[in-house]
């Protein structure tokens, strides 16, 4: 497909990024819109509240993403961030149980949500044809007489004159993330709303950054104790750019990680991984803490519909939003956007239809991934098949037994990295080991008192 007219995209956060990274090759011109003043260095910013919470890409994400941008992973490690052997560098423990570490080819980078924006920003601004306009606000859709095509945005531009201005588009996608407009934007143009999927988890986590240190996590790069039925608190450690750790601790259902020196400390204290308490005990922390509520991850299936209007994607966060605590955002989006830049080679009529179809096989997974786990917790509303509760009992053996089996470990770490489906876990020979490796006995539950919120 040669490139040729103009796309339009809502929101430049990474979903708003990396789907202008995708357009760019099918069109002369593509404007990145954005109501905030976007930042010349890696600073956070209103219409990204979770860019102060810690951030890892996955090792999948890191693979789209040298795709995309190639050269990018040495341009972010000479920025600051701090490449990751997820088996060999992190303590892992997974229902209590401590992961076998080994030497693996899986990577991820430690950063600041900040910097990897910030990195993105830049090489997509630079690409041809690209335009970011900042303090730009979309207010509604521009329609084709019979409202079958969407034709381009409403905006209202920064500056003294508020007065609100048309850009017409041959393709329009909203990236505009978990507070998207779509909803109410194509109920005013008469289509029916997407059936949503809720899962209502109610995760707050607060993230804190420290000064790091030789010797601290015992030489190690990062830590992660996940959350668990009877022990709903978890906790993560990660390298971030400028010499520190980021520490997020994390409670879902209502539990509260506190916010003062000693509460973090108790609470990261009661996590079965003993490192991330020693970190919050004896590290200086260099940041304030700061708390975000996430209440449900909602899956929006616009593949359902039989009405759609052509030239208008939803794309990223606006389509599907993960509970955060999995780090699942960024990868899914990049994903979306190799996907789209597919569709958008091949050409042909009906790009609504046929990105939302492919859209959701490529959800499909990492959201099995996400919500199966979630539905562990008896409280979180939502139907548990039997293949869930036989999945979920099998993985909480599999913990068990790759506590000495390396290989176990790592064929788990692929999965929740998205780098191999789910199914691989399930195997003959690797099923028979699970079976053969040692039994989850019970785990003690870590009781300290609560804090309030």
């Amino acid at each position: 497909m040669a490139a040729s007219g103009r796309a339009v995209v809502v929101g430049a956060s990474m979903g708003g990024l990396l789907a202008a990274r995708a357009l760019s090759d099918a069109y002369d011109e593509v404007l990145l819109l954005d109501r905030d003043a976007l930042p010349e260095t890696p600073t956070s910013r209103r219409g990204v509240p979770q860019g102060r919470q810690l951030h890892v890409l996955l090792d999948r994400g890191r693979q789209v993403l040298a795709e995309l941008f190639p050269g990018i992973g040495a341009e972010l490690t000479a920025r600051g961030a701090c490449p990751v052997d997820l088996h060999g560098e992190v303590h892992w423990y997974n229902d209590g149980h401590r992961m076998r570490r080994a030497p693996s080819d899986l990577i991820a980078y430690g950063m600041s949500r900040p910097l990897l924006e910030q990195v993105v920003r830049e090489r997509v601004a630079a690409l041809p044809g690209v335009r970011v306009l900042a303090g730009h606000e979309v207010t509604g859709l521009l329609t084709a007489g019979d409202g079958s095509r969407v034709t381009g945005v409403r905006v209202v531009p920064g500056g003294d004159d508020r007065t609100e201005i048309a850009i017409e588009a041959d393709l329009v996608v909203d990236a505009g993330g978990r507070g998207s407009r779509s909803p109410v934007w194509l109920a005013e143009l008469g289509y029916p709303t997407a059936p949503e999927e809720r899962v209502e988890i109610n995760v707050t986590y607060v993230t804190r950054t420290y000064r790091r240190e030789p010797g601290q996590l015992e030489g190690l790069l990062g830590a992660l104790a996940n959350a668990m039925p009877g022990q709903p608190r978890a906790g993560i450690v990660a390298p971030h750019e400028d010499g520190r750790f980021a520490v997020v601790l994390s409670g879902v259902l209502g539990e509260q990680p506190p916010t003062d020196d000693e509460g973090m400390a108790a609470f990261a204290g009661s996590l079965f991984a003993p490192q991330i308490g020693e970190l919050l005990r004896t590290a200086l922390p260099v940041s304030e803490p700061v708390r975000m509520r996430y209440p449900a991850s909602v899956r929006r299936r616009y593949e359902r519909l039989r009405r759609l209007p052509e030239g208008y994607l939803v794309f990223a966060d606006a389509l599907c939003s993960f509970n955060p605590i999995y780090g699942q955002g960024i990868t899914v989006a990049s994903l979306e956007a190799l996907l789209l830049r597919r569709l958008l080679a091949e050409g042909g009529a009906g790009l609504a239809r046929r990105f939302y179809r492919s859209a959701a096989r490529v959800i499909d997974a990492p959201w099995q991934i996400s919500v199966g786990t979630d539905l562990r917790f008896p409280e979180v509303p939502g139907r548990r098949t039997l293949k869930v509760r036989l999945v979920n009992a099998y993985i909480a053996r599999l913990h068990a037994a790759a506590t000495t089996d390396a290989g176990l470990g790592a064929a788990f770490l692929r999965v929740i990295n998205l780098v191999d489906p789910p199914t691989r876990l399930l195997t003959p020979g690797r099923m028979l080991r699970v079976l053969r490796g040692p039994r989850p006995a019970p785990t003690p539950v870590r009781q300290v008192q609560r804090n309030p919120a």
